[in-house]
């Protein structure tokens, strides 16, 4: 099986990227007006209260640009931050600060945003046993980046790459209904050829729940089912099994679901349409 690259080299590449996306080596009007020599003090601010995430990959991109900026962290990763509230300081050259701003502010923006998104719907389960998951709908390339915002934020995280375990999708099953497969073959099916692993399966009926759950399922995903429909499968089901509910999760209806005792719910909003957090970097 091919292993995924270690933690530190997946951020150093997702780095180097964004930093090659931007063009910061031929960065004409830095290098047209700014002294080579010339040195500052920045800092950075928050526009936008939130939950400061990012923080370090922020210092990375400055380091990377000019490994002899001083980057200082005056918030952590986790903290609440307010409008207006210096998060950082950078010291050093001027022209290296200009050509690391926008990528730095990119990560820190999204990152925090995710955190503060994640934060939000952790606070709207608070007191029920249901923990928050994000989903593999993140942005290309920023996966590990957009997952570990989430835990900042209070989330945890669903699966992190289609090798970590299986879970049985509604696309799988429909792939082998017309050979006569049903959900009760197909979880057996998985549990034969993947033993080692947990397995998950997704579906959308009380009925399917039951029979996947039957059939040894060790997580039962429900899908677009209603807070009344959700209440019925968790009742059904055997203690041993772990319950998720996805799908349609709102602010306004998490609660809801939450009540039912389910034991994941999972949003797809955390990092597939989050709303960055705004910061700006001004020099002193």
């Amino acid at each position: 099986m091919n292993t995924l690259p270690s933690e530190e080299e997946q951020i150093n590449r997702i780095i180097d990227l964004a930093l090659e996306e931007d063009g910061v080596a031929c960065d004409i009007t830095t290098d047209a007006i700014i002294p080579p020599d010339l040195q500052v003090r920045a800092y950075i601010a928050a526009k936008e209260e939130g939950i400061m995430a990012g923080g370090k990959v922020a210092r990375l991109v400055f380091r990377k640009v000019d490994p002899s900026l001083r980057f200082e962290i005056a918030v952590e990763d986790g903290e609440n931050i307010i409008s207006g509230q210096s998060v950082a300081t950078i010291t050093g050259h001027a022209a290296s600060i200009l050509k690391a701003e926008r990528t730095a502010l990119n990560f820190l923006g999204r990152m925090s945003g995710i955190a503060t998104a994640a934060a939000h719907y952790a606070s709207l389960v608070k007191g029920a046993k249901t923990v928050i998951l994000d989903t593999r709908k993140t942005a290309p390339g920023m996966r590990l980046l957009d997952k570990y915002a989430v835990r900042v934020g209070g989330g945890q995280n669903h699966r992190m790459h289609l090798g970590e375990r299986v879970l049985v999708k509604d696309n799988h099953i429909a792939a082998l209904r017309p050979s006569g497969m049903g959900i009760g073959d197909i979880v057996r099916k998985a549990r034969e050829n993947a033993p080692e692993t947990s397995l998950e399966i997704e579906v959308n009926t009380v009925e399917d729940a039951i029979g996947a759950a039957a059939a040894g399922a060790d997580i039962i995903m429900l899908d677009n089912m209603k807070p009344q429909d959700i209440e019925k499968a968790v009742s059904s089901l055997p203690d041993k099994v772990k319950i998720e509910a996805s799908g349609g999760v709102t602010p306004d209806n998490i609660r809801q679901i939450a009540q039912t005792g389910v034991d994941y719910i999972s949003i797809g909003a955390l990092t597939h349409s989050v709303k960055a957090l705004d910061f700006s970097l001004e020099i002193a």
